[in-house]
């Protein structure tokens, strides 16, 4: 049970990069898998701005539980693989095309976001921060597609330029 709770907590954000991958060339959302990813962008950057004004050790730090993955002790809070994952998710639901997608990824990035906590290195209050990280990103860009709609253009030509079919 061990090795698969690492596994997942280790893992998960590889998977969410391959599911983000399907999203965008097989499902054809590609408008929404980039609003993803700058979503991603986003919430990663707000969580190493969080980490320069509040440090929270993890809790192998503060002498709790068992560790199963050998980490550093930074800043646990908030996590990042989780912020990965669920801001992937959140933005996801906010689009018609993507929202089941969404919703369903949600679900499984908040079992691997609490994996990480089994493994030892994070504790519950840092995945809900992540949540919250993600949730609050996704909200920015969404609300900002509008501005962002000729970055998503450019990208899409140049997609057309090197995916284009012959």
């Amino acid at each position: 049970m061990d090795k698969i709770g690492v596994f997942l907590g280790e893992k998960g954000p590889y998977i969410f990069i391959g599911l983000i991958v399907y999203i965008y060339f097989k499902r054809q959302n590609k408008k929404e898998a980039i609003y993803a990813t700058i979503t991603v962008i986003l919430a990663i950057l707000l969580n190493h701005f969080v980490e320069l004004f509040y440090f929270h050790p993890r809790p192998f730090a503060d002498g709790l539980g068992v560790i199963l993955k050998e980490h550093i002790a930074d800043s646990s809070f908030p996590s990042d693989h989780t912020t990965f994952m669920l801001a992937l998710s959140w933005s996801l639901t906010m689009f018609k095309n993507t929202k089941k997608w969404g919703i369903n990824m949600l679900t499984f990035g908040i079992i691997l976001g609490l994996c990480r906590v089994f493994e030892g290195i994070h504790y519950p209050f840092d995945i809900l921060g992540a949540a919250v990280m993600g949730y609050f990103s996704a909200r920015i860009i969404y609300r900002l597609k509008g501005l962002l709609e000729p970055l998503i253009d450019l990208i899409l030509k140049i997609d057309n330029k090197i995916f284009r079919k012959a």
